[in-house]
């Protein structure tokens, strides 16, 4: 077995320069990051899956009541707020892999915390383990940055989508195993509702172990000797050393509110929707399935969408992120509850206008955002989006508690419309000209 760069003895400036006078080389990284972060995020997506499907069912069965169960869905994604910014921090100064393995081996811990909440029904257990178990919703968010750091500025939203896309895997695989894994929590003694945490704990846990073993040499250090490379010549001074700040404030606060209203109303929305599915009467299998749909919506069609970024514009995707948000808030709003066909397709447009705007954001913030600083600024961006998600899944139990779904699902859409005008006052094409 080859003998890892990052492991030689001596001086570590060896190792890097040769990638510094290596294109090949760094293209050859680039690819092997691709393959490891799409594993990790194949374990990472299952992980995922399990708060988002049973995390309010849960709440509701331990509380017996209805207004607060978007209390789960905020603690976690409140957790994922802090999580975002210590990874954040942890990987500019230490690399990727250190700060996104110990994010998803956080999450794996609160997932066991979780599944002891159940069984000892303390609720006072199960909401911090809720937020620890955020650290893995953070880290599979972040981890979509890792593939851009080697990418030159037309393969980054690709870059993105195939962190984004492997996801599903393990996403749209977590909510069908619902049954399947409350049949193998009843055999060992635990909640039916828990099972799926015991599946997110081990999935984290081997994303965690994938990211440490193998994210190797490490993207961004590596990014960051030939950025620092190039500064040094003379004649490659294209790329002004900004001694840590931003290289484009606007394009990063463009970039962050695509992300973050696009997080605030998909997270409002799809947290109701197993309770509003549970009071029309549909069985937990049939909410394994829609939000199995809405999951796959989110991540599946990520490769398209990383290629639409590139080719035809940030700014034309994060218009049409509000646009099928619009869409998706008005068909759950005004469909009949009782159907099927209906609520799969909501839930699907809801993914998908996400998909957008989180892989349009993501391209705008990297453009946007010099090596000296990105991931420290990747990560606080990240906890802002964790926080309007947090917002987006407190509030919707109370809304829906004191209104209706409907209204909910109304107010979802028309905040969505907000990301034109944000676009329009960016400049977004004109700002990626310049970048």
């Amino acid at each position: 077995m080859a003998k890892d760069d990052e492991m030689k003895s001596g001086d570590n400036s060896a190792w890097l320069q040769s990638y510094i006078d290596s294109p090949e080389k760094q293209k050859q990284l680039y690819k092997k990051t691709l393959i490891v972060v799409i594993m990790s995020q194949i374990f990472g997506g299952a992980g995922l899956a399990a708060g988002i499907t049973v995390g309010a069912l849960l709440a509701q069965d331990m509380l017996g009541t209805d207004s607060i169960t978007g209390i789960p869905t905020a603690l976690f994604t409140l957790g994922s707020a802090g999580t975002a910014l210590f990874v954040g921090r942890l990987s500019q100064r230490y690399g990727r892999r250190f700060g996104l393995s110990a994010g998803f081996l956080t999450g794996g811990i609160g997932a066991i915390g979780v599944v002891m909440a159940a069984l000892m029904n303390s609720i006072v257990l199960l909401f911090i383990a809720l937020f620890i178990y955020g650290a893995g919703t953070a880290t599979n968010l972040q981890a979509r940055y890792a593939g851009t750091d080697l990418a030159g500025s037309a393969q980054r939203a690709k870059a993105v989508s195939m962190a984004m896309v492997s996801t599903t895997l393990g996403a749209v695989a977590g909510p069908n195993l619902v049954e399947f894994m409350g049949d193998v929590a009843i055999f060992l003694g635990v909640p039916a509702l828990a099972g799926p945490f015991i599946l997110a704990a081990a999935a984290y846990i081997l994303a965690g172990l994938v990211l440490l073993f193998y994210l190797r040499p490490d993207p961004l250090l590596v990014a960051k000797a030939i950025s620092n490379a190039e500064k040094g010549n003379s004649h490659l001074k294209s790329e002004e050393n900004t001694g840590g700040l931003p290289k484009n404030r606007k394009g990063i606060w463009a970039g962050a509110a695509v992300m973050v209203l696009t997080q605030f109303v998909m997270i409002a929305i799809m947290t109701m929707t197993p309770i509003h599915m549970g009071h029309h009467g549909h069985d937990l299998q049939a909410v394994g399935l829609v939000i199995g749909f809405h999951v796959g919506a989110m991540y599946l069609p990520s490769l398209i969408t990383g290629s639409l970024v590139d080719k035809v514009g940030r700014a034309a995707m994060a218009v049409a992120s509000a646009v099928t948000l619009l869409a998706s808030g008005v068909l759950a709003a005004l469909g009949p509850a009782d159907s099927m066909a209906v609520l799969i397709t909501a839930l699907v447009l809801l993914g998908l206008g996400w998909n957008f705007g989180l892989i349009s954001g993501t391209a705008i913030l990297v453009d946007a955002t010099s090596l000296d600083s990105r991931a420290k600024t990747q990560g606080t961006v990240d906890v802002w989006i964790a926080l309007s998600g947090a917002l987006g899944g407190g509030i919707s139990g109370m809304i829906v508690a004191n209104s209706s779904y409907a209204f909910l699902s109304i107010g979802g859409a028309i905040l969505s419309l907000l990301l034109i005008p944000i676009i329009i006052w960016a400049d977004i094409n004109k700002q990626k000209r310049a970048s």
